[in-house]
C-alpha cells in the first residue's frame, strides 16, 4: 500500500529543505530571543533572493555569524565583517552583511528597554498568533497593518533589512501569524490555544 502524501504550503513543495524547513519551524511561535535574531537576520538576507538560498546558506551563517549571539556580533570589527562579504558560504552584500552588527546593537538595546526581545516583537499582535483561513498562496498579502508598524518602529529603533514585507515573512516565520494553507497539515497543528 503506498504511503499517503501529506497536504503541505504549495511553496515548499519544490525542495526538501523547503520542506523541511515548513515541516518542522514555519509558523511555530517563537520566544527564544536567540532564535527570534537569527530569524530576523535572516529574513533580511532574504531580501531579493529566494527563501530556499537563504535556507540552504543557514547553517554557514551560524558558523560565520557566533551562532546569532548578539553580544559577540555587536562588537564584530569591520575588518571581520569585510572578511564575511569574502565568503562564499553567505550572501555577500555589503549592506546585508554590515547590517548584522547594526542590527545586533539595536537588538541588545531593545533586550534592554523590554526585558527580551520576545516582549517586544510579541506586541505587535498583542502576544497572540493570529491565525488565518488561507486557502490558496495568493489569498497570502505581502504586509500587513501589523508588519508596516512592526518595520516603522524597528527602522525607528536602528535596525536594518527590515521593510513591512521582510516584517510579515519575519511574523510568518516565528509563527506571530499562521498562514499555512488551511489544506496544509501543519495547519491545525501550529494553532496555539
Amino acid at each position: 500500500m503506498a504511503e499517503k502524501k501529506l497536504k503541505r504550503c504549495s511553496w515548499c513543495e519544490s525542495s526538501d529543505i523547503d520542506m523541511h524547513y515548513h515541516d518542522t519551524e514555519w509558523g511555530v511561535p517563537v520566544y527564544d530571543d536567540r532564535l527570534l535574531f537569527e530569524m530576523l537576520i535572516l529574513e533580511g538576507a532574504q531580501a531579493g533572493v529566494s527563501w530556499h538560498v537563504v535556507l540552504q546558506k543557514r547553517a554557514h551563517y551560524k558558523k560565520l555569524f557566533a551562532n546569532f549571539d548578539a553580544k559577540k556580533l555587536s562588537k564584530f570589527s569591520d575588518a571581520k565583517l569585510e572578511k564575511a562579504l569574502l565568503d562564499p558560504g553567505i550572501i555577500r552584500n555589503r549592506l546585508k552583511v554590515f547590517s548584522v552588527r547594526t542590527n545586533a546593537i539595536a537588538f541588545l538595546k531593545v533586550q534592554k528597554e523590554f526585558g527580551s526581545f520576545s516582549d517586544y516583537i510579541w506586541q505587535f499582535v498583542d502576544g497572540k498568533p493570529r491565525v488565518n483561513r488561507r486557502r490558496s498562496m495568493k489569498e497570502v498579502p505581502s504586509q500587513t497593518p501589523e508588519s508596516v508598524a512592526m518595520s516603522k518602529d524597528l527602522k525607528k529603533r536602528g535596525f536594518k533589512f527590515i521593510g513591512s514585507t521582510i516584517c510579515y515573512a519575519y511574523m510568518q516565520g516565528i509563527g506571530m501569524v499562521n498562514d499555512h494553507q488551511t489544506s496544509c497539515f501543519r495547519y491545525k497543528e501550529t494553532i496555539v490555544d
